[in-house]
């Protein structure tokens, strides 16, 4: 039987809350009742609750069955409205517009049917329930012939709008007329619609004219500059001058929505000084007033921006400066429990026009220009970063990014706020600013060409503590997703901060993090950024010391968690490393894994079984593959737990499969870039044997920017692997090897654009603000972050394990020789064994 899921649903609730037989079988309907039969009995004989679920399931019955719906059930629809409560009305208003959204009917048959009905419930005596009526109501005017809005809506409303209605019937009015006024052409609109919105413009109670008042933006866009002017107009003019502080707010926000259309002359003798007025009364009047003016500030200082005198203008960035520290005078330290309960509901208007301010605030950069900043606005910009109030540093947090747009070559400015907003005690704070990190590091790395900005980031010495204190603080809360996208975000750092800089202070905290968390979306997010740290770390030793702790700790660790995160890396690592970069290093640590004693490491390796062959170069890998079909072989033969040999078996019909390998350009881009940092690492080797000196950070990422070129476009020709002695002229050669060196250098930068190209197109998925002025669980235990296996050593402190002559696994086209990790492994733990061959297992 099919009947529907609101009716199931309710009438078995319902049951569940009966007490008594009797309660029971008042509540119990017939289960051989058609859907069409259960509704008319339910909206007959039945209670309130059952009736309500059914007009809450009108939508599903229209669509099943629309001809008897509107034959049946629709008629005991309006009986049981006549007496319904507020809930059976709030529910037949929303199934009203889920029908008409629907189109289930043709909206001939929704007028026929519907529209009556809800007329008739608009001036329902509940106010919610008017409203809700209405609502619906001015949707079905968008879809209505222009007939059937004459004569169903129009012609009505002019005996609705009248003194004799209720005030209530007079807001609706209100309401419509802004609604029809775009519906209709300029002669009905002037001859029928404009009387009816001037005398609502004048009516005797506050509530209508401030209604119809702020109806007027949508009739003047309905009726054309011309009529706007000599109707319109007036009526603003004197709606401004009302009686009622909520009929003048209502025309000083029209005015300032309305500021596009009207011309120059009519902004500099009329607008103008009824905003200077209105500026000049706010702080004498309520603070709700001062609320909308400090909101509307910046659309109101751009729409007048050309008519402005000097002095004039002074002014108004002296009162939003004023309005900036509004309420920051008076005396701090007193008990708000002594404190009258208007002094708090002052305060909390106060900080509502304080937020509004830094809201507008990249809109005043507009006004007073870029280049006055430091003189006119840094001031103030200082206050609202250190407002001692959470919702003004976080809506100055969240415009950051737009300030740093603005300022471009003088973005230095404010290096020192932004320190302040990383060190935030407020997580909110922190999370509304991390949105734009990225691109915000990028430019107070790269914005002007000022001396200033030679250095990058060498000018603010307090950025990595401040970032490093930032994650500690959002790892310390419970705020769990706000360190997730911290950790996402500082996957942009080695386009901002030097690789010894991440090394030696952020990779230490990933592997921890990875390794302690208690949040797999927090560890993820860790393992991801750790990668792409590895990806762009420019030095061979450091990058061995990665991989080894990444195949000893996870791998190779004693806890099946942590070889569970080992797999999560060989993933972001098949994403973001080439694929001959998988095969040597992590191809084989990832397959031991079939013989793992844990049920779910087998499976969660199975299910990138196809990932990891999908790195093989055939018929260079050939001999990996064979390991690779090997293993999955002994899974299928020997695997007992029930789930892991069903996905073997899944995935096995295309490991088995002979497939066709075509070339990878992306793969090859990546495997070039990996190549290109060998020869980096070469040549600046070389430079500093020469010149007896390091290549300064200064003018090295001089040059890096000096030399941008897109990665997609780097010559074909760049070779493949380090070149061994030319017999060259010595001059040919030291110029190949500048020029490979400014190659090299290039694609480093551009690998990590604001968007970050092909690598944050995948970053997760799991991970503020309206109106913008100027276009308009777990804790984790706190290491030192310069762990000492993380420093770099000279050779007579380096352990074998981690020595840059000790070569690493490698397990592809003879690169390398193989290892046994076990005698490489780490003091501290007792890492797995790390052969092909099989094994007892202990879980």
């Amino acid at each position: 039987i099919s009947f529907p899921p609101p009716l199931q649903i309710l009438s078995f609730s319902c049951l569940l809350g009966c007490s008594t037989p009797e309660e029971i079988e008042r509540l119990t309907v017939d289960e051989d009742l058609s859907d069409i039969e259960r509704a008319v009995y339910l909206l007959s004989a039945g209670q309130d609750v059952q009736g309500t679920s059914v007009i809450a399931n009108l939508p599903f019955l229209m669509r099943q069955n629309p001809t008897e719906t509107l034959r049946r059930v629709l008629p005991k629809v309006r009986e049981a409205l006549h007496v319904a409560g507020v809930e059976m009305q709030l529910t037949a208003a929303v199934s009203f517009l889920t029908i008409l959204q629907d189109e289930s009917v043709s909206i001939h048959s929704y007028t026929h049917s519907f529209l009556q009905v809800i007329l008739l419930h608009l001036e329902h005596r509940d106010t919610g329930v008017s409203n809700a009526w209405l609502e619906t109501l001015l949707s079905v005017i968008e879809v209505l012939p222009k007939e059937t809005l004459r004569h169903e809506i129009l012609n009505p409303l002019v005996s609705k709008a009248q003194l004799s209605q209720t005030v209530q019937s007079r807001l609706v009015s209100c309401k419509i007329l802004g609604k029809l006024t775009n519906k209709f052409d300029a002669h009905t609109i002037k001859r029928e619609i404009l009387p009816l919105v001037k005398s609502l413009c004048q009516d005797v109670e506050y509530e209508v004219r401030s209604c119809m008042c702020r109806q007027l933006e949508n009739i003047a866009q309905g009726i054309g500059t011309e009529l706007t002017k000599s109707v319109v107009l007036p009526e603003l003019i004197e709606l401004s001058r009302d009686e009622g502080s909520s009929v003048r707010l209502a025309a000083f926000e029209t005015l300032v929505n309305l500021l596009d259309i009207f011309d120059t002359d009519d902004r500099s003798q009329t607008i103008l000084p009824l905003v200077k007025s209105f500026c000049e009364k706010s702080f004498k009047a309520d603070e709700s007033i001062l609320i909308s003016l400090s909101f509307h500030l910046g659309k109101l200082c751009h729409g007048l921006y050309g008519i402005f005198t000097p002095d004039q203008h002074l002014r108004f960035l002296e009162f939003y400066k004023k309005l900036c520290t509004l309420g920051l005078q008076q005396e701090n330290g007193h008990n708000e429990n002594q404190i009258p309960p208007q002094i708090l509901e002052q305060e909390k208007k106060y900080i509502s026009v304080r937020k509004n301010c830094a809201y507008n605030f990249p809109a005043m950069i507009v006004f007073v220009d870029p280049k006055n900043f430091h003189m006119e606005l840094y001031s103030t910009f200082f206050c609202l970063c250190h407002d001692p109030e959470v919702p003004v540093r976080y809506t100055i947090a969240i415009c950051f990014y737009e300030v740093s747009k603005l300022l471009n070559s003088g973005v230095y400015l404010i290096h020192k706020e932004l320190i302040t907003l990383l060190q935030d005690e407020s997580l909110e704070v922190l999370d509304a600013l991390i949105d734009h990190l990225p691109e915000i590091l990028e430019l107070m790395s790269t914005g002007g060409e000022s001396s200033v900005q030679e250095n990058k980031l060498s000018s603010l010495p307090d950025l990595i503590p401040a970032l490093t204190a930032a994650e500690q603080r959002a790892a310390a809360s419970l705020k769990w997703r706000t360190h997730e996208k911290l950790l996402q975000k500082y996957a942009c750092l080695p386009h901002v901060i030097s690789s010894d800089q991440i090394y030696y202070r952020f990779l230490q905290r990933m592997f921890t993090i990875m390794m302690t968390n208690n949040v797999l979306p927090v560890q993820k997010a860790a393992s991801r950024t750790l990668c792409i740290f590895l990806r762009y770390n420019r030095k061979q030793e450091q990058r061995h010391e990665v991989i080894q702790k990444l195949i000893e700790q996870l791998g190779q660790g004693k806890s099946y968690w942590n070889r569970l995160r080992f797999l999560d890396t060989c993933e972001f690592i098949i994403e973001i490393f080439s694929k001959s970069f998988f095969c040597k290093y992590f191809f084989l640590p990832a397959i031991e894994l079939t013989h793992d004693p844990v049920a779910n490491v087998r499976m969660k390796l199975c299910y990138l079984l196809p990932k990891v062959k999908s790195t093989l170069k055939i018929p260079a890998d050939k001999h990996l593959l064979q390991q690779l079909e090997m293993c999955v072989r002994k899974l299928l033969c020997q695997e007992k737990d029930k789930d892991v040999l069903a996905i073997v078996k899944r995935v096995s019909i295309t490991l088995f499969q002979k497939k066709f390998y075509e070339k990878d350009l992306l793969d090859q881009e990546k495997e070039r870039e990996e190549l290109l940092l060998l020869e980096m690492e070469q040549l600046e080797k070389e430079k500093q044997q020469n010149d007896g000196r390091p290549m300064s950070d200064k003018v090295f990422e001089k040059k890096r920017r000096d030399t941008k070129t897109p990665t997609q476009s780097l010559p074909k020709n760049i070779p493949i692997s380090v070149p061994g002695p030319s017999s060259v002229t010595p001059s040919t050669s030291k110029e190949i090897k500048k020029s490979k060196l400014i190659r090299s250098q290039s694609f480093n930068n551009q690998a990590f654009h604001a968007k970050y190209g092909n690598l944050e197109k995948c970053a997760s998925k799991s991970s503020t603000a309206g109106y913008t002025p100027v276009s308009g669980l777990g804790k984790t235990s706190v290491l030192s972050l310069t762990d000492d296996s993380f420093r770099t050593r000279n050779a007579s402190s380096v352990p074998p394990s981690f020595s840059p002559n000790t070569p690493l696994p490698s397990t592809s086209r003879g690169t390398g020789n193989s290892v046994d990790p076990k005698s490489s492994g780490s003091k501290d733990t007792q890492p797995r064994k790390a052969t092909l061959k099989s094994r007892k297992s202990n879980p």
